[in-house]
């Protein structure tokens, strides 16, 4: 994507009552279903940690609504991913490719490992990672690829798998933003071998924080359930084997997660008309939308575009703000942060 970062990500829904008319967020969660009602629930029963029914329920129906046969809800998106590649035995000494392109968390959680993050460039067409890139940044250290379904466009998964099956490296997928997201009927984060997820207040549904992980095999998510949980064996109450953390969903959370996911489809046509409306009302501008292959059925988590080189972004923002629609710049590449800028004895490899 280069430096230029002069895309923007802009309004998902309309004000939900008179006091936000003023001013349009970039986007607004919708929490008008059974929220408070099972959070209510978990006040009046005591299970408000991680004990409790709304947790099973909502592993379930996200299990149900992906497509896979284990979910395990934990407290965020970003340990998710740190769960998944620790699962994966990925450390020091080790490298995983990443792109550049992608909000900080995808690769943070890669350093936190000790292993070192790997930046691949991306397409231009959908601003995703380039398999060609990835196939060039292969070494011997390579265990994983981390593919970043951003905006709710799928990554080249064919391609990325060949790659990944070809050099026997597992495949961890990050979701954070394409929760609804599916191509050729296949959802997101059920190609590679972990798919992790995040429900923060601004993602498709919410759980205010929380995330999950999902695998096909059974002895990795049981694994994944044992590490979140302090490395605490499943049929042993406090016999501890291994390294674990405290990466528990609550009850509450997870309460307010199974109301969002009952309404789920109703929120996906909802962000999907907002994006057709917004592809229509700028078809004959100069500005440039993620290309979706075919196949795919994005979650249009945020409508995000490409200014013209000669436009000013900031300038745009702020004729938006004045009119009373935020909007945010998209992420600055990973390469560029002070803690991973490629220094003359650095690890980290530059896209």
């Amino acid at each position: 994507m280069g430096d230029k970062n002069i895309a923007l990500k802009v309004k998902r829904e309309a004000p939900k009552n008179d006091n936000e008319l003023n001013f349009i967020p970039v986007y607004m969660p919708d929490i008008s279903g059974n929220e408070k009602a099972y959070v209510v629930d978990c006040l009046d029963t005591n299970w408000i940690s991680s004990i409790g029914i709304y947790t099973e329920k909502f592993e379930k129906s996200c299990a149900d609504f992906i497509g896979t046969p284990h979910a395990i809800g934990v407290s965020n998106g970003t340990v998710a991913l740190h769960l998944a590649l620790h699962c994966l035995d990925i450390g020091p000494n080790d490298e995983v490719i990443v792109p550049t392109f992608t909000y900080i968390a995808s690769v943070n959680a890669i350093a936190q490992t000790g292993a070192t993050p790997v930046f691949v460039d991306c397409r231009l067409e959908d601003w995703l990672l380039d398999p060609k890139d990835v196939e060039a940044k292969i070494t011997p250290r390579t265990k994983a690829i981390m593919p970043v379904h951003l905006y709710g466009i799928i990554c080249d998964m064919e391609a990325i798998k060949e790659i990944a099956d070809k050099h026997n490296l597992a495949i961890v997928e990050d979701c954070a933003e394409a929760m609804g997201s599916s191509l050729n009927g296949q959802h997101a984060g059920t190609f590679g071998d972990i798919g992790t997820f995040s429900f923060f207040g601004n993602k498709t549904i919410t759980t205010g924080e929380g995330g999950l992980v999902i695998a096909a095999d059974g002895v990795l998510a049981a694994r994944m359930r044992k590490v979140k949980g302090q490395g605490q064996s499943l049929d042993k109450r406090y016999w501890h084997d291994e390294l674990g953390f405290n990466y528990r969903l609550t009850n509450i959370c997870a309460a307010i997660g199974v109301a969002q996911i009952e309404r789920i489809d109703a929120i996906l046509d909802r962000k999907r008309a907002i994006a057709r409306l917004y592809r229509e009302l700028l078809q004959d501008t100069d500005v440039a939308f993620q290309a979706q292959r075919d196949g795919l059925v994005s979650s249009d988590w945020l409508i995000s575009l490409l200014l013209p080189a000669h436009v000013n972004r900031d300038a745009v923002m702020q004729g938006m703000r004045d009119k009373g629609v935020d909007s945010r710049p998209v992420f600055y590449c990973a390469h560029q942060m002070p803690m991973y800028k490629l220094e003359p004895d650095s690890k980290v490899h530059q896209a």
